[in-house]
């Protein structure tokens, strides 16, 4: 933001937002490669990758923004940290089984951590009311540009955040195996057939960006909150054992979507800040982002997980008893928690391979064990279960979509938020008139 005019940001966030989304393509190809032969191998190319990656931030990155003296606000920083890794923590122990049900959100530790984090994120909001410096100072939320575009982008990546997850574990717990994939190569070729998702990003993301610089972003991002809607929709009636053919350019115009909101709503983010609040104001959209990202997973997991305890028992039940498994085997087995099923298929592994037990397997003839454990059994058997899961989950992101799209549309119309001084001479397009000009002088603008 400091770095580039305001009528250039759009498409810097842009071609920024392409470098990203390339480096997490690249890391799942390359992620697939190393978990078909051992997945700690991901670690050497996490560790010289950071190491250059400091390096290199060191001696090329330059300061160019401005820089105002602050004490570090110590009691909002522990309230903030403590609350938010409180419910996070609390959102991934609720994810196990406990006391017989599928899930553990009646668990006393994750009410607890829950109540716990909510206390002190009340707390944290209380404290920045009062100290001269806060870490998170609330009056920016006073520029409507600024709030709109906050919400917008926190619940996109709620909406989307735990979607790459379910497309994965789509792809290698039933599509892969199904049509021929050994469970240990589906990580790799699910990064594969994710590349269309990936292409529409790097596609949309520089063109919505440049087009946000002379128009605004308030209608490039909601249409992109639109599309993701549109699309969530259409992958809700998709069957599980889809056609590529239809699935490819549906994840492509996913991809669309995401690159048209990303860049036009980080940049009128950025624009409706002064100065002197951008490193403020950028980790206050961080906070938003990663805080929606990482509650998706919990999310999505958690309707996931709903969406097919209903029926997956019954049908692990009657699949391996039509194979000849006896009943007593048959019924523990159905009842093992569904979380543990997904978590297999993402990790690339047979669940029925791992759980039924070998002395059972062993007074099998050979063929129906072979069956059981092979590559179709496991997807065709909670394929149906799988597909009444998917279907929750995408109907909770398509709501989520549209909400962030009236949020996204809220913000107003194209705003430049300029100190005394900095040019607006690349703001063109219809609207450049209507930029407006915010004197330090302390006027409180809404983005109007």
């Amino acid at each position: 933001t400091d770095a580039f005019p305001p009528g250039e940001r759009g498409m810097a966030m842009g071609l920024n937002m392409v470098s990203g989304v390339a480096g997490s393509f690249v890391g799942l190809v390359v992620g697939g490669v190393l978990a078909s032969v051992n997945w700690h191998l991901v670690f050497w190319i996490n560790v010289p990758i950071g190491a250059v990656g400091t390096l290199w931030a060191f001696f090329k990155l330059k300061e160019t923004g401005t820089r105002t003296p602050s004490r570090i606000d110590w009691w909002g920083n522990l309230t903030f940290a403590g609350g938010l890794v409180m419910i996070l923590v609390a959102i991934t122990y609720s994810l196990q089984p406990y006391g017989g049900h599928s899930m553990a959100w009646t668990r006393p530790l994750v009410m607890g951590l829950l109540a716990g984090g909510a206390a002190l994120l009340a707390i944290f909001l209380w404290v920045e009311t009062r100290v001269a410096q806060p870490l998170m100072d609330l009056r920016l939320f006073r520029i409507r540009a600024f709030t709109g575009g906050n919400v917008a982008g926190f619940l996109f990546f709620l909406s989307r955040g735990g979607l790459q997850f379910m497309l994965i574990i789509w792809l290698q717990g039933i599509w892969l195996p199904l049509h021929g994939y050994s469970f240990e190569r589906t990580p790799l070729w699910a990064g594969l057939y994710m590349v269309p998702l990936t292409a529409g990003i790097l596609v949309a993301g520089p063109i919505s960006g440049w087009l946000s610089d002379h128009y605004g972003a308030r209608s490039f991002a909601t249409g992109g909150m639109v599309g993701s809607a549109l699309s969530f929709g259409l992958l809700m009636f998709l069957p599980v054992n889809f056609s590529f053919a239809y699935f490819g350019p549906l994840l492509f115009v996913s991809g669309l979507a995401g690159g048209l909101f990303m860049s036009p709503n980080t940049a009128g983010i950025m624009n409706s800040l002064p100065a002197r609040e951008r490193g403020a104001g950028s980790g206050i959209r961080s906070t938003f982002i990663n805080t929606g990202q990482v509650l998706s997973m919990g999310v999505f997991f958690t309707l996931m997980i709903v969406g097919i305890s209903g029926k997956l028992p019954a049908a692990l039940f009657s699949g391996l008893v039509a194979q000849g498994v006896p009943a007593q085997s048959a019924t523990q087995i159905s009842h093992l928690p569904a979380v543990s099923s997904l978590f297999a298929a993402l990790l690339g592994s047979n669940p029925l391979g791992t759980v039924i037990p070998h002395q059972v397997l062993a007074a099998l003839p050979a063929a129906t064990a072979a069956r059981i454990t092979g590559t179709t059994f496991f997807p065709q058997v909670i394929s149906a279960a799988f597909q009444q899961g998917l279907r929750v989950v995408f109907g909770v992101g398509l709501v989520l979509s549209l909400v962030a799209a009236g949020a996204s549309w809220m913000r107003g119309t194209k705003y430049l938020h300029a100190e005394e001084g900095e040019p607006l001479e690349a703001a063109p397009g219809p609207v450049g008139a209507a930029v407006l000009t915010n004197q330090v002088a302390g006027e409180e603008p809404d983005g109007g």
